[in-house]
C-alpha cells in the first residue's frame, strides 16, 4: 500500500514537469525538475523503481526542459 503511494507521487511530479513544459514556461519547468529529481532519486533508493528506470525519466525531462530553452 505504501508503495503504491509513493509510486504515485513519483508520477504526480513527473506530470508537473510535464505540465510545466507543456506551458512553455522553461522558469516553471526548471523549478519543477529541480523539485522531481530528488523524489525520483529517493524512490530508486528504496527500491519502488529500478534504478535505471530513475535515470530514464531524469533523462527525458532534462532534456525537454533544455529544449524548451533553446527555443525562446
Amino acid at each position: 500500500m505504501q508503495n503504491s503511494s509513493q509510486r504515485s507521487m513519483v508520477r504526480t511530479f513527473l506530470k508537473r514537469v510535464d505540465a510545466a513544459i507543456d506551458e512553455g514556461n522553461i522558469k516553471n519547468a526548471t523549478e519543477a525538475l529541480t523539485a522531481a529529481v530528488p523524489v525520483i532519486d529517493r524512490m530508486a533508493d528504496k527500491g519502488i523503481i529500478h534504478k535505471n528506470k530513475a535515470a530514464r525519466h531524469k533523462n527525458r525531462l532534462n532534456a525537454k526542459v533544455k529544449a524548451l530553452g533553446k527555443n525562446d
